[in-house]
């Protein structure tokens, strides 16, 4: 039987998903979030988000000020969906964080932006703000911390989920001889240092990286 290794815990639904295919299936958390305390200026009336974990490090935050006040901005229909799961209403939101950030410049050129994240967030949204001379702030409201696990056996396929993740599979296991299935664009970059043989899913979600794994190595059984 192939067997496939998630560099994270499916959920029940999504579990079920793959074992009906009849691919063998081994899942860790390759990654763990961490919350961090953080003072939330009054000062920016527009939150930018890019992933669901800078969403629930900032709910979590404590403070006086209301996020239904602001008005928000997201990357991913994951991100937006659970955005509205809170109750807040998401203004506009992108594919992925360039694009995002490309918006901002062309539309929202003099507002100004709050843009709660990850101790490893990616460079590129800050910096076309920057170069578009956009008001922002940055706060870190989460950290993230590898936690590899090793395995002595080479998988028929990888599922990968962010870059991070992949930086954390890899220091602990080679990853050249399998099929590597990357949620999105960032992530495969990250993929490609170490190998050609990848596959990104065609919408960043879990559910499609499953299906794209499914695609693959059932047709080459």
């Amino acid at each position: 039987m192939r067997t496939v290794l998630s560099t994270k815990i499916l959920t029940p639904q999504q579990r079920e998903l793959f074992l009906n295919s009849g691919l063998g299936l081994v899942e860790y958390d390759a990654l763990q979030i961490e919350f961090l305390e953080a003072a939330i200026p009054a000062s920016f009336p527009h939150l930018i988000f890019t992933s669901k974990n800078a969403v629930k490090a900032f709910l979590a935050q404590k403070t006086t000020l209301k996020p239904a006040a602001f008005t928000v901005f997201c990357v991913g229909e994951k991100t937006k969906a659970l955005l509205e799961d809170f109750g807040l209403k998401v203004t506009e939101m992108a594919p992925n964080a360039v694009e995002l950030a490309q918006l901002i410049a062309k539309n929202y050129k003099n507002e100004s932006f709050l843009f709660p994240c990850g101790n490893q967030r990616r460079n590129e949204l800050p910096q076309i703000l920057k170069e578009n001379n956009i008001r922002y702030k940055e706060i870190v409201v989460y950290k993230t911390i590898l936690t590899p696990k090793k395995y002595d056996r080479v998988f028929d396929g990888l599922l990968f989920f962010s870059p991070s993740g992949i930086k954390s599979h890899s220091s602990e296991n080679p990853i050249t001889e399998s099929w590597l299935f990357c949620i999105g664009e960032t992530t495969a970059y990250e993929a490609r240092k170490y190998s050609k043989n990848i596959i990104t899913a065609n919408k960043p979600t879990v559910e499609n990286v499953l299906v794209q794994a499914i695609k693959k190595l059932k047709v080459n059984d």
